[in-house]
């Protein structure tokens, strides 16, 4: 498997098999996927050894106050910046699930797909500082095992910080895997705070993002401010 797919079933693999798998789950709104996704999603597949990785962009977010950027581009900018990453599939589940999104219906329809298998979070350390105000958080804990990277602390507007911090994990109470990476000083917030103004929007977008992606979101004109 050399693109994400689309597909959501499990195709040619026998029961036996599927007992051996090693699957993760990386869902997140996306909006837009950005560098540090995309180095995220590598580290989990070569550390954790995965057989495939779920890219699940979030559908209705119970826990944002914003209003997310319409699925259809999210998933498009998805299959743009995962799609060359091998054993990669791109899950459309929660996008076309009906009322508000939550991993742990997620991770029990993948349970079922994957009978006997181990599943992977793949989460950042924000994530998981909040994980406990989770909706169903220990039935998540029983269903997978969380796999954390670090993030930088205090991430700019502009998406750049002159010295990079680590967040403090150690009061963390949660059996986790630790995922190793360079931190990366970018966040969906600081890529759409970059294009909303306009004296940067001509800038280098492509520093925040795959350029596939940078492209995608001026030629749709997405997070610009209209007056």
């Amino acid at each position: 498997m050399s693109r994400a797919t689309t597909d959501t079933t499990v195709e040619g693999v026998p029961t036996v098999c599927a007992q051996r798998l090693r699957v993760g789950i990386f869902g997140g709104a996306f909006d837009p996927p950005h560098w540090a996704h995309l180095a995220l999603a590598e580290a989990a597949l070569n550390q954790l050894k995965l057989d495939v990785l779920h890219i699940l962009p979030t559908g209705q977010a119970w826990h944002k106050s914003r209003v997310l950027t319409p699925a259809e581009h999210r998933l498009a900018m998805c299959g743009l910046a995962f799609g060359d990453l091998p054993r990669t599939r791109l899950d459309v589940r929660e996008i076309q699930r009906q009322g508000p999104s939550y991993t742990a219906d997620t991770l029990c329809e993948l349970a079922g797909e994957y009978p006997g298998a181990k599943l992977f979070l793949v989460l950042g350390a924000d994530q998981l500082l909040a994980f406990k105000s989770w909706v169903r958080w220990p039935e998540v804990l029983e269903q997978a095992t969380l796999a954390v990277a670090n993030r930088a602390t205090n991430v700019g507007a502009d998406g750049a910080l002159d010295q990079v911090q680590e967040m403090d994990l150690s009061s963390v109470d949660l059996p986790f895997e630790r995922l190793h990476m360079p931190l990366k000083n970018i966040s969906a917030t600081a890529v759409r705070a970059h294009v909303e103004r306009p004296i940067s929007r001509n800038g280098a977008l492509d520093v925040l993002v795959p350029e596939a992606v940078a492209g995608y979101i001026s030629h749709n004109y997405l997070y610009q401010k209209h007056s």
